[in-house]
């Protein structure tokens, strides 16, 4: 295993096919789940030589949180799915290289179990909690409350996908297995029933009914005392919205291509979005993230650090915890190389210059 591509193949063929299509698969045609990928691989970098790198390195603060690197592992669900020890494992690979965790909602194990795994690696890596919105407005309050008193020092509320259509998930029949569910969610009152008939939209009259809205992300920050993201910005003027609205961060994403089919690659989403929220909260990045001059590129456009999904469920799959840290090693060292080989001593360094553009190009 020398790649996340590695990983990414060995996976495959140790998962059933199921498991897989949820996994792997996108929204629809799958075409943003590609772009995200065919983005970053047509970006080129602007190599420098002797440049001064003692004493260069990674570390950053976020939040006021002092972190090794800018990668974090984004918030995935049913861990339990590739490894038997779930979320635990990949807490446990996360703590020994430092990377912060965004624990889903829809876990397979409960936050405070990966809270302790992630502090029983000593390496003082952030633990945060991503959330859903529940239609109980008070399930969501006490669920909150719960990330808070397990440690985590973060809320991630994504607003991206309060429905999805994924052809690939329903075309294997994948369910998820006897043993193996969102345990955050045990004891959620039953949602009301769907209002739609068979002349009705199923969307409209029933789906969206608890969906949050911008009303519930002024309710959410006056429940918590967390600093609050919002994951699934796209758009800069929802960018502009969301920092008037009080979010501390604004994670760009278009969950890994699994929600709306046909949203642009984030990197190429990311330049206007970073240009409008200006350096008043720190923007993150999601989507295709595969290399480390993948990090680099992000950084160049205005990201202030990145997420990875998939590749810590393929990892995890191949190797369970040890298998998590070797991948966080790899993309770390390529980022560690990229930035040597485009003469950035640290973080600070990285900007817009380490792209190459052919004359008149933008």
């Amino acid at each position: 295993m020398v790649s996340l591509a590695d990983y990414e193949a060995a996976a495959r063929d140790r998962l059933d096919p199921g498991t897989w299509a949820y996994i792997s698969g996108g929204a629809a045609d799958e075409l943003t789940l590609r772009w995200n990928r065919a983005a970053f691989d047509r970006m080129r970098l602007r190599g420098r030589v002797l440049a001064e790198m003692a004493g260069a390195h990674t570390r950053l603060t976020l939040l006021g949180e002092a972190l090794r690197h800018p990668v974090l592992l984004a918030p995935t669900a049913f861990h339990r799915l590739a490894h038997p020890e779930g979320e635990a494992a990949t807490a446990l690979g996360a703590a020994a290289l430092g990377a912060g965790m965004v624990l889903s909602t829809q876990s397979s194990l409960p936050v405070e179990q990966v809270a302790a795994r992630l502090r029983a690696g000593g390496a003082g890596a952030p633990l945060w909690f991503q959330l859903y919105l529940q239609h109980d407005r008070g399930f969501t309050r006490a669920l909150v409350e719960r990330a808070e008193a397990a440690g985590c020092t973060a809320l991630v509320l994504t607003v991206d996908a309060p429905v999805s259509i994924r052809n690939r998930e329903a075309r294997a029949g994948f369910a998820t297995p006897p043993g193996i569910e969102a345990v955050h969610l045990r004891g959620l009152p039953p949602a009301p029933p769907n209002r739609a008939g068979m002349t009705e939209s199923a969307v409209f009259a029933g789906l969206l009914d608890g969906a949050a809205t911008w009303r519930d992300v002024a309710w959410l920050r006056g429940v918590t005392r967390l600093p609050l993201l919002l994951k699934g910005v796209t758009d800069p003027e929802d960018a502009e919205r969301a920092v008037a609205e009080g979010a501390a961060g604004i994670v760009l994403s278009n969950h890994g291509g699994r929600a709306l089919d046909g949203l642009p690659a984030t990197i190429d989403l990311l330049p206007p979005l970073a240009e409008r929220v200006a350096g008043r909260v720190p923007v993150l990045l999601d989507g295709g993230i595969r290399r480390g001059t993948d990090i680099l590129k992000a950084l160049a456009l205005g990201a202030r650090a990145v997420l990875v999904g998939r590749p810590q469920l393929h990892a995890l799959a191949v190797g369970g915890a040890v298998g998590v840290a070797h991948m966080l090693k790899i993309l770390l060292t390529e980022l560690e190389t990229a930035m040597a080989l485009t003469g950035c001593r640290d973080l600070s360094a990285i900007g817009p210059q380490v792209l190459w553009r052919a004359a008149g190009e933008p």
